[in-house]
């Protein structure tokens, strides 16, 4: 069961990250400006943004097991689209349709671990499936960098869809149904879950900094660090494919840290809560000393990379304030406020970089310094929005029946 859940999101996470290393080839074949890459690579972001709702209301509902092949398989048709366009407007759908078709990957086996396993043994289990995401990071980093050297960005896309599909199949013969709820709920009840969530203050507590700083994250990791090595840095593609490989190797070692010893911790008065704080106070360091250009050694990307590794840790504290019948509703409304920040920093990116080229005639490598210092000013101030509710929500809630 973990296996088959585990090969999805490796997948999911490898579909995030590979346009990092073959934008010069998007860039080259296309002619794309930066506003233009950064639109085509964040529009995955905001079709697994919006989806995140209904897919909440349907997990809830049918379990992982009958909704995650389904979607999976469409985001199998969205790789081979990939793989067939020849323009912006192609490659933007295809994109979003795997965005969409991925976009229950974590969810999903969240979903089933909610239900299956008491709190104090959730963070390590979730740490394990955080373990598989970030290896597909690294499958799209330096070996991916290894293997256009050898074949184009469009038969990676086909051999991606065609493992896409074998795993959907995967998961609808391996998984078992989670436990059917006591009574159906129509769809209004179902949203009236929804609603709830967005209603209680505990969500809006962790969602700046679970929307913002990980929006950032997925935005660099996922695009913006390969250009900012090159243009800045001046590194080749093969060495900020090296630089990209280590990050993907830290946030993997945190997560493995987590599996192993987040429980432990937890039992000591180390909990979730103080774990994801820790981890984005060194996110937001590590971003602070590359955007001011204190330092862009290796260490401090990687550093980066650990600290947002804790971002699994805030689906934890989140569900320590809803009941279990919720889990799916509430972990989909963050994820959707993570996604559709990755989306707006993505983008975003790529429109402050043009506008500085164009309008003040600033060069590619000014621009990226003045877009990391806007995504470094509006991280600390969503860091500083958590720590100010800490008192008032540290205490975990009482996880009543829905």
């Amino acid at each position: 069961m973990f296996s088959a859940f585990a090969a999805g999101y490796f997948l999911s996470y490898t579909y995030r990250t590979v346009n990092a290393v073959i934008s010069p080839e998007l860039s080259r074949d296309l002619a794309l400006a930066d506003a233009s890459l950064g639109f085509l690579t964040s529009a995955y972001f905001l079709a697994f943004g919006l989806m995140q709702i209904p897919v909440g209301m349907l997990l809830d509902r049918f379990g992982p097991r009958r909704v995650e092949p389904i979607l999976l398989t469409l985001a199998a048709f969205g790789a081979i689209l990939f793989s067939r366009a020849d323009g912006l407007p192609g490659l933007a759908l295809a994109r979003a349709i795997i965005g969409a078709g991925v976009c229950a990957c974590l969810m999903a086996p969240l979903k089933g671990i909610a239900m299956w396993y008491p709190g104090d043994r959730q963070a390590s289990l979730s740490g394990w499936m955080m373990v598989a995401g970030g290896t597909g990071a690294l499958a799209a980093t330096a070996p991916l960098e290894f293997a256009l050297r050898y074949t184009d960005w469009r038969t990676v896309f086909v051999a991606l869809g065609i493992a896409t599909l074998a795993v959907a199949v995967w998961i609808a013969l391996r998984v078992p149904d989670t436990p059917r709820p006591k009574s159906a709920l129509d769809w209004r009840s179902q949203f009236t879950g929804v609603r709830a969530v967005f209603a209680h203050p505990r969500f809006w507590w962790i969602a700046p900094l679970g929307g913002f700083g990980m929006g950032a994250f997925f935005a660099i990791q996922g695009l913006w660090a390969v250009p900012w090595m090159m243009e800045v840095d001046a590194l080749s593609r093969a060495q900020a494919a090296a630089i990209l490989l280590g990050m993907s190797i830290v946030t993997l070692a945190g997560y493995v840290f987590l599996g192993l010893f987040a429980t432990r911790l937890a039992r000591r008065g180390i909990g979730a809560l103080q774990l994801f704080a820790g981890g984005f106070v060194m996110n937001a360091v590590a971003l602070a000393v590359i955007a001011t250009g204190a330092s862009s050694a290796a260490p401090w990307w990687w550093l980066y990379s650990l600290g947002a590794g804790a971002n699994i840790l805030a689906f934890t504290v989140l569900n320590e304030g809803f009941a279990r019948e919720l889990a799916g509703r509430a972990n989909t409304a963050l994820n959707l406020l993570m996604f559709t920040g990755g989306f707006a920093v993505q983008w975003g990116v790529g429109v402050v970089v043009d506008i500085a080229m164009t309008a003040f005639g600033a060069t590619r490598a000014s621009g990226l310094r003045q877009a990391f210092m806007l995504m470094l000013i509006l991280d600390v101030a969503a860091l500083a929005w958590f720590f100010r509710g800490w008192k008032r929500f540290a205490v975990a809630q009482p996880r009543s029946s829905s």
